[in-house]
């Protein structure tokens, strides 16, 4: 992937706690050409996590994102309110060895990362791998299609 039209298309999200992580995250990413949709929070002042995992996951569900970065203080809210979106796959990820099995067995199309816990190295590091791995297809595919048979029967509740 070298020119920008190749590269796939992200959307941030954050809370007043994963802010300043989020715009660090930003700046990498539109230096290295991605195309960024950055849906908020905007400041440091306190705000609710579950309305901005919520809306960075209804984007990727809908193919306006392929994929998005979601963040709060431990990550864990956003990758719980972002997984309640049928069709996401939010994986709260905290070193290179998940964020790559979270692509290569998961297909992870969310990635959930802890503001408070990660360096702003450790989190481009993380976003790196995430970015550049393949899924590996195969018996994980199996898998995806159990947790797609879970997202249709949670639509039919």
């Amino acid at each position: 992937m070298t020119d920008a039209s190749a590269k796939q298309r992200i959307v941030l999200g954050s809370d007043h706690a994963g802010f300043r992580l989020k715009q660090f995250i930003k700046t990498y990413l539109q230096s290295a050409g991605y195309p960024v949709n950055d849906i908020g929070t905007n400041s440091e002042a306190s705000v609710d996590y579950p309305d901005f995992g919520g809306a960075a996951a209804r984007l990727v569900a809908s193919g306006q994102s392929d994929v998005g970065i979601v963040i709060c203080g431990t990550g864990i809210g956003v990758s719980i309110a972002a997984n309640k979106i049928a069709g996401v796959r939010a994986a709260l990820v905290a070193d290179l060895e998940t964020a790559h099995l979270a692509r290569e067995h998961n297909d992870a199309n969310v990635l959930a990362l802890a503001g408070r816990r990660l360096s702003d190295d450790q989190a481009i590091s993380i976003v790196q791998a995430f970015l550049s791995t393949p899924f590996a297809g195969g018996r994980h595919e199996r898998r995806l299609e159990k947790i797609a048979q879970l997202d249709r029967a949670r639509e039919q509740r």
